[in-house]
């Protein structure tokens, strides 16, 4: 990945935009992308449809990466001014104490807040070894009182993300950011895009990117984009779990940082359409794309909506293994996404009218 790639990653990963409160990013999207594709659209949901015409009008090819981040939303506030609150997407309580985060109040006035909660000094040594719960946690902005939060202009409903910004590791070649989960794959789709456009790509299809909102909510954008779409062939562009970490077994979670995309052979909302799985991992073969089958049962992705709109929809999930998801901070291999991206215009090539037909015939 070049400079402008990474600086374009980079640009999204640190935008704000828990689900629900997505606007900023989208628009960096739609900002990008309008010198390259040949329409933009918006559904009345938010999320962010970018298109490039190929030789035919169909099939339609989806290439779907939700841009809502995991986050929080201010539920309450303390006669001692301090902030409690509820998740926007699914946390794990552990990862949270202690962590920074920022909050952005109407006015687009953003604080810097910790999380707390009652110090380990006072609890009970049998209270000690429980994990401390949301619930029981609170933001501290610094104030004294609910005085001091009006002044700031803090309100219930506000959202809230972590506090963390983009850095490259190991010489470059890894990345660390928050919301890599799922603004990678929207930026796989905007890369995919881009290059069919600069290069002067054929390709016997129409390729439609979508920046998809409130995924970690209930797959909500992508259901909109896939019924004003209408794709004859979806996929969902996503993180997939790494498995290269003390204490995960191989059978638990196979995929590894820098040994190319995941194919996602089963997830909890989805079980991919095979020939089209196929199409895939032969492609993969031909290109020579190293490549890894994975699985998430415990799960779910856009695709899930994606291949049950109207009749259905062969739909795929390709991924790229990410450390430590739903967390302030994931770490991936950059290479993995380039690798990614090579395997997604290869795949675009391949997709004519018969070999799409060709997914759901009997």
């Amino acid at each position: 990945m070049n400079k402008k790639q990474i600086k374009l990653l980079q640009t999204l990963v640190d935008s704000f935009g828990p689900s629900g409160f997505e606007r900023e990013t989208s628009a960096i999207v739609a900002e990008t992308m309008r010198p390259l594709a040949d329409e933009i659209t918006v559904d009345k949901l938010g999320s962010v449809q970018f298109i490039k015409k190929g030789a035919a009008d169909k099939p339609k090819i989806l290439f779907a990466g939700h841009v809502d981040e995991v986050g929080f939303i201010v539920s309450g506030i303390t006669k001692d001014g301090f902030l409690k609150v509820n998740p926007l997407g699914g946390w794990w309580s552990q990862v949270i104490l202690g962590q920074r985060v920022i909050i952005r109040n109407r006015k687009d006035e953003r604080y810097f807040g910790v999380f707390g909660a009652k110090p380990p000094h006072l609890l009970h040594p049998d209270e000690r070894k429980k994990l401390v719960e949301l619930k029981d946690m609170f933001i501290d902005v610094g104030a004294s009182s609910e005085d001091d939060i009006k002044e700031m202009g803090i309100q219930i409903g506000d959202p809230i993300v972590p506090d963390t910004s983009f850095q490259l590791i190991r010489n470059g070649k890894l990345a660390a950011a928050k919301a890599f989960d799922d603004r990678l794959g929207a930026f796989i789709a905007m890369e995919i895009v881009r290059i069919l456009k600069e290069e002067k790509i054929n390709h016997p299809n129409t390729v439609i990117g979508a920046a998809t909102v409130q995924e970690e909510v209930g797959l909500r954008g992508a259901r909109t984009t896939a019924h004003l779409i209408e794709p004859d062939v979806g996929f969902a562009l996503e993180v997939d779990i790494a498995g290269d970490m003390p204490g995960i077994k191989p059978e638990e979670a196979a995929a590894r940082l820098g040994k190319g995309p995941t194919i996602c052979t089963m997830d909890r909302s989805m079980i991919p359409n095979q020939p089209l799985l196929e199409f895939v991992m032969k492609t993969a073969r031909k290109e020579k794309i190293p490549y890894q089958l994975t699985q998430m049962y415990g799960g779910g992705t856009d695709a899930g909506v994606i291949h049950l709109n109207r009749t259905g929809v062969p739909s795929l999930v390709i991924g790229v293994t990410t450390r430590h998801i739903h967390s302030h901070v994931g770490i991936l291999n950059l290479d993995d996404i380039e690798k990614a991206i090579d395997l997604l215009i290869a795949v675009v090539k391949g997709l004519d009218s018969k070999m799409v037909k060709s997914f759901t015939s009997i």
